[in-house]
C-alpha cells in the first residue's frame, strides 16, 4: 500500500499512517487500549495476589498469594497457545468453541482484529488474556487454604480450556447465543463462571481444616484495602477496554462503575451496621466487589440512574445470600466456599445480567454493537414490550446454560484430576500451612502454622574433629 496520497493532508507528521501505523490502525484507540489492558492485568498482579495473601489465615497467605500468581503466568500460556482461537476464532458449524490452534504468528497478531475496531490482534488477544486469567484467580478463592497446589497446577489449564472458553464462545464468539446475551464485559462469561465453577471445585476438593473452618482471621486488614484498591480502579479497564475505543460508550462505562461500586460499598455497610452493629472493613470490600461485578454486564449500556439502583441491589442482595441465607442453609454450610466467591460473583453476576436485560437502553446499544443486534432493556421496550420480554428470556437462557456448563465441567475435571494427585493437602499438611507446601512464610515471626524449628546441633567438621587432641 503507497502512503504517498497522504502527504497532502495538512496533519502532523505523528498521525500519518506508514507501515509501522497503517490507515486502519487508531493510535489513540490503541493506546487507550494497552492502558486498559495493564489495568486488568493489574487486578491480579497484584490486585487479587495481595487481597488473598491478606485475607486468610497467616498460615496460608504464601499459598494464597501463589495460587494467585501461578493461574495468571499458566493462564497466559494456555491464550496464546490454544485457548484464544478456541474462544474468539471462527470454527464452521462450532456451536460451543472454536479451533484450538495458536494465536502467535506476525501476520495474524498486527493484522486488523475482526470486530468492530481499529486495533491490531495483539492488543485482542492480550485484553481477552486479562479476562481469563482473572476469572480463574477469581475461582481460586473458593479454594483457599486446603487445595493440593500440585491438583491446582493441572487444574488451571484444563478449566480455561474446557470451562472459559466455551462460554466466551457461546456469548461473545460465534458460539450458539451470539448476539443474544447482553453481556458487556462478562458478568456471565467471567463472574458467574467463577462462582459456579468455584463452588463446585470447593465441594468436590473438600472443606478446610475444622479448625480453620471455624477460626480463619485476615492476616493484614491493610493490605487487604491494599488489594481492594488495585480490583477497584483496575475495573476502570475492565469496563472501560470493553468497547475496544476510546469513544463514548466508554467514558459512560467507567463512570457508571464507579457509581454502582460505591453505592454498593454505602449500601453493605449500612446492612451491616444496622444488623451487627459493626462497621466491618471486610464487609464493605465485599459490598465493593459486588458493585464491580453487578455493573459490569450493562456498565456501557444503561443510564447513570439504573447504575446506582444496581448499585442498591447489588449490596443488598449478595449481603443477604452470604451474611443470613448462607448461615441458615444446609446446603450452603455443606460447601466450604472460603472467600464466598459464590455470593460476590455468582449471585451478583446473574442480577447484573438480569438487570442489563432490565435497564439496557435501545441508543447506548447501537452506539456499543450496531442497530438492531440485541433488544432492548424491558423497561426501553416502549409500546413494543415483546423484545423487552424476549430479551429478558435470553438472559435467563444464558445464566443457566453458563451455570449448569461451569457446574459439570468442573466437576468432570475435578474427579479427572483426583485420579492423578489428590485434591486436598493431607492432614498434617492442613495443620501447618505454608511451611508444609512451600517450605515458605510470610512474616518471620514464629507462629500459627510454622513447624517447632528443631534444636541446632554443633557440627563439626570430620576433617577438623581428626586434628583436634583425644582426650586421654
Amino acid at each position: 500500500m503507497s502512503f504517498e496520497g497522504y502527504q497532502s493532508w495538512s496533519l502532523p507528521s505523528g498521525l500519518v499512517p506508514d507501515e509501522a501505523s497503517p490507515e486502519w490502525l487508531s493510535k489513540g484507540d490503541n493506546a487507550w487500549e494497552l492502558t486498559a489492558t495493564s489495568f486488568v492485568g493489574l487486578q491480579s498482579v497484584p490486585g487479587l495476589v495481595m487481597l488473598y495473601g491478606s485475607m486468610v489465615k497467616k498460615k496460608w497467605a504464601v499459598n494464597s498469594a501463589f495460587m494467585a500468581l501461578y493461574a495468571f503466568a499458566a493462564a497466559l500460556l494456555c491464550w496464546v497457545l490454544w485457548a484464544h482461537q478456541m474462544s474468539f476464532g471462527y470454527y464452521k458449524n462450532s456451536p460451543l468453541v472454536g479451533k484450538p490452534v495458536n494465536s502467535l504468528s506476525n501476520v495474524f497478531l498486527l493484522g486488523p482484529t475482526h470486530v468492530h475496531s481499529m486495533l491490531p490482534n495483539a492488543d485482542y488477544v492480550f485484553y481477552q488474556f486479562a479476562f481469563a486469567a482473572i476469572t480463574v484467580i477469581l475461582l481460586a478463592g473458593s479454594l483457599l487454604g486446603r487445595m493440593n497446589f500440585y491438583a491446582w497446577m493441572i487444574f488451571v489449564p484444563l478449566w480455561l480450556t474446557f470451562s472459559y472458553s466455551v462460554g466466551a464462545f457461546t456469548i461473545w464468539g460465534y458460539g450458539f447465543l451470539q448476539h443474544k446475551i447482553i453481556d458487556y464485559a462478562g458478568g456471565y462469561v467471567i463472574h458467574l463462571s467463577s462462582g459456579v465453577a468455584g463452588f463446585t471445585a470447593a465441594y468436590w476438593v473438600g472443606p478446610r481444616h475444622s479448625h480453620d473452618r471455624q477460626h480463619f482471621p485476615p492476616n493484614n486488614i491493610i493490605q487487604i484495602l491494599g488489594g481492594a484498591g488495585f480490583l477497584w480502579l483496575g475495573w476502570t479497564g475492565f469496563n472501560g477496554g470493553s468497547p475496544l475505543s476510546a469513544g463514548l460508550v466508554t467514558s459512560l462505562a467507567v463512570i457508571n462503575t464507579h457509581i454502582c461500586t460505591a453505592t454498593s460499598l454505602l449500601v453493605w455497610l449500612a446492612l451491616d451496621m444496622v444488623v451487627y452493629k459493626k462497621s466491618s472493613v471486610i464487609g464493605a470490600v465485599q459490598g465493593m466487589i459486588t458493585g464491580l461485578v453487578c455493573i459490569t454486564p450493562g456498565a456501557g449500556l444503561v443510564d447513570p440512574w439504573a447504575a446506582a439502583l444496581m448499585g442498591v441491589m447489588s449490596g443488598s442482595i449478595p449481603w443477604y445470600t452470604m451474611m443470613i441465607l448462607h448461615r441458615k442453609s444446609a446446603f450452603f454450610q455443606s460447601v466450604d466456599d472460603t472467600l464466598g466467591v459464590f455470593h460476590t460473583h455468582a449471585v451478583a453476576g446473574v442480577l447484573g445480567g438480569l438487570l442489563s436485560g432490565l435497564f439496557a437502553k435501545p441508543k447506548l446499544l447501537n452506539l456499543m454493537y450496531g442497530n438492531d443486534v440485541y433488544g432492548p432493556g424491558l423497561l426501553h421496550s416502549g409500546g413494543h414490550i415483546h423484545p423487552g420480554l424476549k430479551q429478558m428470556a435470553y438472559q435467563f437462557v444464558g445464566a443457566i446454560f453458563i451455570a449448569a456448563w461451569n457446574a459439570v465441567v468442573t466437576s468432570i475435571i475435578c474427579l479427572v484430576i483426583s485420579r492423578i494427585v489428590n485434591l486436598r493437602m493431607d492432614e498434617e499438611d492442613l495443620e501447618v500451612g505454608d511451611d508444609a507446601v512451600h517450605g515458605e512464610e510470610a512474616y518471620a515471626l514464629w507462629g500459627d502454622g510454622e513447624r517447632m524449628p528443631k534444636p541446632r546441633r554443633l557440627c563439626i567438621p570430620l576433617i577438623c574433629r581428626r586434628l583436634m587432641p583425644t582426650p586421654v
